[in-house]
């Protein structure tokens, strides 16, 4: 018989009731067990705590997938890790090696799936020596077929074992494409990483464990066959790297597992890591004493460093208050919602530079040197903008005044200057937009002093040369206060319709394929009926989210959209620091945030 692929939600039981699983998906992975005999008196078994939930579960003749979803907060796909509890291969410990690890993963935000697998048995199977294989093979096919359902990235699926589940595990990630049943399925069954904590390795006698063994391979197997479901033999190029973690003291599944492991994929070239603890015993879990509970913190730094788990981050908010004597100020999100002032809202830096010495609409990004890159406006009628560096967002260089506008002889300011840097180019492109008496009668205003602005630029690598200034954008309106950012092949511009009669003041959207342009015609206001200025983008949650002043108003408010076309209004949601005015926003790492900022006064007003 071919087992076909089948529709899953007809096999997901929504459990209403009962502990462990109140909430999660409990998947059934066959359509029909392959290889399954019928025995009528073996019934699967479990022993429950106190609470009702089994600890242990043994003679399962239905194997599952038990699905537990972390929490979202954004439509971002999250990795997902299969988890092979262990148990000799006589019982599962479903519980410690299982539920608990799954909401552990969780607050990582990783999707876990607790695999109740056959456990190796000549009474329910044609070959007990694959059953356990089958159903991990299948695990992961599953999980890959039904990743874009459970908003899971499919190429960051791995594979987790405790002790036998750990034979399991390298098992299934050094023999992933050995055929174990006739399938219809066109999903790889190789996990893209495994997590092995104290694993059975060897099936060889000299480090095996003999209970997992025996139930494996029977009382009397041939070396031969002890040798194939020894995973050191099968490792190749294409294994995928692995975390280890092992007890020197354990007297169930000696160390040397682990240690022979992690030698044969270091020999091989794969990416591996392994931490040793001196006491700990077997089946230690999440750890059971100040060191073994070390490793799941050592775990997270692996996924992190392996870019599986996605860097912590900290949103930074540059901005100025009043007409920007005093300079640069910073407000602080974890989240992008709720915005605290850093240093009780005292100045960072202040202006020296123009002559005004103002320091309004601050704009800072990240380089390609690693250090940080900020301009601003320096008053209301220079030809010039003001320019600084810095590599901790504190200890700013001497600050330069950049005469970008200088040989223009009508121009009548310099305002709202940005930076985007073109990574493929090693190019830094400054644009601020600028009144040039005369220019552009045609969106001339008596209003607000007759100002009609346009988006100019200059480039450089080094900000010490600059390139001529150019015109970048003329979208056949007043426009001002452009920010520019890259979403894969392409440029997008969010920038102010200034246009004064009648009156628009709102935010919209231009695209070119080079960072220079030309940029396109600028699409519908993403804003609603209220002015707004100074755009300023971040990824909050997988969205792309666009925060603005609101400066009739006199509060920020902001928008967000997965697509980019729908757009939500979520200024109820926003809070920020008093007096907030036109600045930018960038993400840093949380491990920046703490350097740079490290206990410093965060403003609850």
């Amino acid at each position: 018989m071919r087992y076909r692929p089948f529709t899953t939600f007809l096999f997901i039981l929504l459990l209403a009731t009962g502990g462990y699983s109140q909430g999660q998906k409990v998947i059934s992975l066959w359509e029909h067990v392959p290889g399954a005999v019928k025995a009528k008196n073996y019934t699967e078994r479990d022993v429950k705590d106190e609470r009702g939930i089994p600890k242990r579960i043994s003679q399962v003749v239905e194997p599952t997938l038990t699905l537990f979803s972390p929490k979202r907060t954004s439509s971002e796909k999250t990795p997902a890790i299969l988890i092979c509890p262990g148990g000799g291969y006589s019982h599962l410990a479903i519980d410690k090696e299982g539920y608990k690890v799954a909401k552990w993963l969780n607050t990582l935000g990783i999707a876990a799936f607790v695999l109740k697998y056959r456990l190796p048995n000549d009474q329910i199977m044609d070959d007990k020596k694959v059953g356990p294989l089958q159903d991990a093979q299948r695990a992961m096919r599953l999980i890959r077929q039904n990743a874009e359902a459970w908003n899971i990235e499919t190429n960051k699926i791995g594979v987790m074992g405790f002790s036998a589940g750990g034979h399991l595990a390298s098992t299934l990630s050094t023999q992933y494409n050995k055929k174990t049943y006739n399938l219809d399925e066109n999903k790889s069954a190789r996990p893209d990483f495994s997590i092995l904590i104290y694993p059975v390795i060897s099936m060889e006698d000299r480090y095996t464990h003999t209970g997992s063994q025996m139930h494996l391979l029977g009382k009397n197997a041939s070396e031969s066959l002890k040798k194939e479901f020894t995973a050191t033999y099968k490792i190749n190029s294409q294994t995928p790297p692995a975390f280890l973690v092992h007890a020197t003291d354990d007297k169930a599944v000696p160390v040397e597992n682990s240690i022979a492991y992690y030698k044969s994929l270091k020999e091989a070239g794969i990416a591996t890591e392994m931490h040793l603890y001196q006491n700990g015993g077997h089946g230690f879990g999440l750890g059971n004493n100040e060191q073994t509970r070390q490793w799941t913190k050592a775990c997270r730094d692996w996924l992190k460093a392996n870019n599986i788990l996605p860097e912590e981050k900290a949103y930074l908010f540059s901005y100025f208050k009043g007409n920007g004597e005093d300079g640069l100020h910073y407000a602080y999100s974890p989240d992008g919602y709720s915005w605290k002032a850093l240093n009780n809202d005292n100045s960072f830096l202040t202006p020296v530079v123009g002559k005004s010495k103002l320091m309004r609409d601050p704009c800072i990004i990240k380089g390609g040197d690693g250090n940080f890159h900020m301009v601003w406006t320096c008053g209301w009628t220079e030809k010039g903008i003001g320019y600084a560096s810095s590599p901790d967002l504190i200890h700013w260089s001497k600050q330069v005044y950049i005469p970008v506008m200088e040989n223009e002889k009508q121009a009548r300011n310099c305002w709202a200057p940005e930076i985007t840097y073109d990574p493929e180019q090693g190019l830094y492109m400054v644009y601020w937009a600028t009144t040039i008496a005369g220019e552009y009668p045609k969106t001339q205003s008596k209003e607000e002093n007759g100002y009609n602005h346009r988006i100019y630029y200059t480039t450089t690598k080094d900000f010490k040369q600059f390139t001529d200034t150019k015109l970048l954008y003329e979208p056949g309106f007043n426009v001002i206060d452009a920010t520019i950012v890259k979403n894969e092949d392409h440029y997008i511009m969010f920038l102010k319709d200034e246009t004064r009669e009648p009156a628009k003041k709102n935010i919209r959207i231009a695209y070119a394929n080079n960072i220079t342009g030309p940029y396109g015609d600028a699409g519908k206001p993403i804003t609603g009926n209220y002015w707004a200025e100074g755009p300023t983008v971040a990824k909050v949650n997988g969205n792309w989210t666009v925060y603005f002043d609101k400066y009739i108003d006199k509060k920020y408010g902001a928008v967000t959209s997965a697509d980019l076309q729908n757009w939500r209004d979520i200024s109820n949601k926003l809070t920020f620091p008093k007096g907030i005015r036109h600045g930018s926003v960038i993400e840093i790492s949380l491990e920046e945030f703490r350097t740079y900022f490290g206990g410093m006064e965060i403003d609850d007003q």
